[in-house]
């Protein structure tokens, strides 16, 4: 039979409450007490009953992450960086459900008793219904990654705008003129502020882009290929090559060989994310450094005390990003 805690109580001569709380590090237990208390729970390898425990405190230990998608435009290397960041932070004393909002179909199941709190990747305005939802059903949210208007929620994301802009610039002032930009997920907020950026540095150089140059493409390697291919297609190709994630700038590399070119002596190309594998590419790719692993560390730790401190105030929190320069660009 597995051990209690009226167990360790008879065995430390102490109330079962006491127990508890000494089990649940409470500071209304001396130090002797509980160190005494714990030294007991190990020795009889004592392991907690959380639905036991769910009953006593009304908690579920269930901490939702959510994405816009699962599959549908979310790499693999961003989803990584995500689960990365929250797992350093939620520890084993909560459950972590990881589910995309496109799989359901109606939020009945999203409810107070189910979470204890919840970490949105946002990716875009289509979400604000389920925001909407768990704001109603009192389940502390922590929203990453996309800007949210209008709400006193916690809200932490990227400069995504600066670092396309500062991605662009860097082209520029290697001496592209003619540059063409593969677009991320079309509706994705990441994919409009990412392109924002990448014009308004064009425009600040007065430069002007053919409209065969924005080339739309969904996050995937296959559609950094495809892009790739048919700019290189074009009567003037483009010397150079803003790709809105790392997955599509790899794609498009390859296209480049297997149409007989190389970057960055045929095209320059630049990534965004900076992902595990960005700097192993041959040639090691120049990108932006979205912190996509502080930012779910930051969200992570947002949520626990939002859980401790229901009443706690929102804020919006905007972190940096940085261009990361390597190989993959070359000086005109």
């Amino acid at each position: 039979m597995s051990v209690t805690i009226k167990d360790i109580a008879r065995l430390a001569n102490v109330s079962h409450t006491t127990v508890s709380r000494a089990l649940n590090n409470s500071p209304l237990i001396k130090e002797n007490t509980k160190k005494k208390i714990l030294d007991i729970a190990a020795e009889m390898n004592y392991k907690p009953n959380f639905n036991a425990k769910s009953l006593v405190t009304q908690k579920s230990f269930t901490i939702g992450l959510f994405l816009t998608s699962l599959t549908d435009g979310t790499s693999s290397s961003f989803f990584a960086d995500i689960l990365r960041g929250v797992n350093k932070v939620i520890d084993e004393n909560y459950n972590m459900v990881v589910r995309g909002i496109d799989d359901y179909h109606d939020l009945s199941s999203i409810h107070r008793n189910r979470y204890d709190g919840m970490i949105l990747i946002s990716q875009s305005e289509q979400d604000q219904a389920f925001i909407e939802h768990v704001l109603k059903q009192n389940i502390p949210v922590v929203v990453l990654n996309r800007k949210i208007e209008g709400h006193s929620v916690v809200n932490i994301l990227a400069n995504e705008h600066e670092g396309a802009f500062l991605a662009a610039s860097y082209l520029i002032k290697n001496g592209h003129k003619q540059i063409a930009m593969v677009q991320g997920k079309e509706g994705f907020k990441s994919s409009q502020e990412r392109k924002g950026g990448f014009l308004r540095a064009l425009r600040d150089s007065n430069l002007d882009m053919p409209g065969e140059y924005l080339v739309q493409g969904d996050y995937t390697m296959q559609s950094g290929f495809r892009a790739a291919e048919t700019l290189l297609k074009l009567k003037n190709p483009p010397t150079a090559l803003f790709c809105a994630n790392d997955d599509m700038a790899i794609g498009a590399m390859n296209a480049l060989y297997a149409n007989g070119k190389r970057c960055p002596d045929n095209m320059s190309i630049i990534g965004f994310d900076d992902s595990g594998f960005s700097a192993y590419t041959t040639p090691s790719l120049t990108t932006v450094k979205k912190p996509t692993e502080k930012i779910s560390m930051l969200g992570a730790e947002s949520l626990l005390s939002l859980i401790e401190n229901p009443q706690a105030e929102g804020g919006q929190t905007l972190i940096s990003t940085e261009l990361i320069i390597r190989n993959s660009v070359k000086h005109l």
